[in-house]
């Protein structure tokens, strides 16, 4: 009997954990299931998907290039990079959903620490910074892993000007020729850093385009863009012959001066190879067994001409009305969001995309410089998908978050 009654006891027990422990699961599930519903009710949920739509394309073209490489010659593994480019989307997606859900407020309460992180980054880029095949120094490499530190400068310096910004005109006459050194004087400390450090004159004219861009959306007057323009235009005979290399200079000018390049296979080979990948594809892409053009970088800055190689100009007319659509969208909800800080984030995030995505396009058609700028949400990149989706969840945050009453963009 004594034995049965402990054996009782100790089931008794058991069974009690077990209930207890089954309760708190349960209550965990629906803790995690309430906090998905809210996710899914607050995000932009279409905003992701037109990126995770981007991002499918994406895979399919970086294989299609990566294979067409691979067959002519180019010693480039295109599973491990169909691999890559599928784990980056998986982390840019994470992402999302961090930044949506972190308030920008946070961060831009903390902007000198994104100051530091800044300046960090940029430190570490001079004393572990390798070359790409650009030339330009712009990538932290370990263990197989390359990292760009100014593709998270850019997003920071979003931020941080949003917050400045904000600050200057709640507070400040942003007018005021103090405010407007301010602002100005952030930027060429930041453009700066890129210029010498890592001579990547793309990220550098990417974050020119955001600040003007955000400049404009905060009001200031037209004529400190007339006054801006000319200290530009003065300072650019110094920046051509001090701060600019010979293959810089020529890769600025050889898509207008064709003395430079006349039969293609030099500086423009790239651009030359690309246009004639778009102009094989033609309407609806190449036919089954064509052999596909190959050269360097096409399934990064020139991932625009491989899908047209291979989905013609209906595929490219796709790529683009995808993109209009990412950059419209955060511009409707900057100017929808309730707030001058959150305006100031989407319509930063969406004059990087609008930027990039134009020098991107013009450079593998021809029209514009080949500054080693790649297509959002669709070139091959790791640090470019998880910081791009990264801005999107900066975007996503401002619906996620309650909008206040009473705003204006103008007053």
């Amino acid at each position: 009997m004594r034995k049965e009654q402990i054996y009782a006891k100790i089931t008794l027990v058991w069974a009690g954990h077990f209930q207890g422990f089954s309760r708190k699961a349960v209550l965990a599930i629906k803790k995690i299931k309430k906090a998905v519903v809210q996710f899914v009710e607050r995000a932009d949920i279409f905003l992701l998907v037109v990126c995770l739509i981007c991002s499918a394309i994406s895979v399919y073209s970086v294989y299609l290039a990566t294979k067409g490489m691979a067959a002519g010659g180019v010693n480039i593994n295109p599973t491990k990079c169909v691999i890559v480019q599928i784990f980056s989307i998986f982390l840019g997606v994470i992402a999302f959903v961090i930044f949506t859900v972190l308030d920008a407020d946070i961060l831009g309460a903390r902007w000198k620490a994104l100051c530091v992180i800044n300046v960090l980054l940029m430190i570490a880029l001079i004393i572990f910074g390798t070359a790409d095949d650009t030339g330009n120094k712009s990538w932290i490499r370990f263990a197989g892993i390359g990292i760009q530190p100014s593709e998270v400068v850019k997003i920071l310096y979003i931020v941080i000007s949003a917050k400045q910004m904000t600050y200057l005109r709640e507070y400040k006459d942003y007018n005021s020729f103090f405010s407007v050194v301010q602002m100005a004087g952030h930027f060429v400390i930041v453009f700066g850093m890129i210029v010498v450090i890592s001579s990547d004159l793309g990220s550098a004219t990417i974050l020119l385009a955001v600040f003007l861009m955000m400049f404009f959306a905060l009001g200031v007057k037209l004529y400190w863009f007339a006054i801006g323009g000319a200290a530009v235009a003065a300072m650019i005979p110094l920046l051509w012959n001090y701060f600019l290399k010979d293959y810089q200079k020529q890769r600025l000018l050889a898509p207008y001066d064709k003395t430079i390049d006349p039969d293609g296979w030099g500086i423009t080979w790239q651009t030359t190879q690309s246009k004639l990948s778009l102009a094989s594809g033609r309407l609806s892409g190449v036919e089954e067994g064509h052999t596909a053009t190959v050269f360097t970088g096409k399934h990064t800055d020139f991932i625009f001409a491989c899908i047209g190689e291979n989905f013609g100009m209906i595929g490219c007319l796709v790529v683009i009305v995808l993109l209009l659509v990412i950059i419209v969208h955060c511009i409707r909800m900057g100017t929808h969001s309730g707030r001058l800080y959150d305006m100031l984030i989407c319509i930063g995030v969406a004059g990087a995309i609008t930027f990039q995505s134009f020098i991107n396009i013009g450079m593998c058609i021809g029209i514009t410089p080949v500054i080693g700028i790649t297509l959002p949400f669709f070139s091959y990149g790791g640090s470019s998908m998880v910081t791009l989706f990264s801005a999107m969840g900066l975007v996503s945050g401002v619906k996620y978050k309650p909008k206040p009453e009473h705003f204006s963009m103008i007053c």
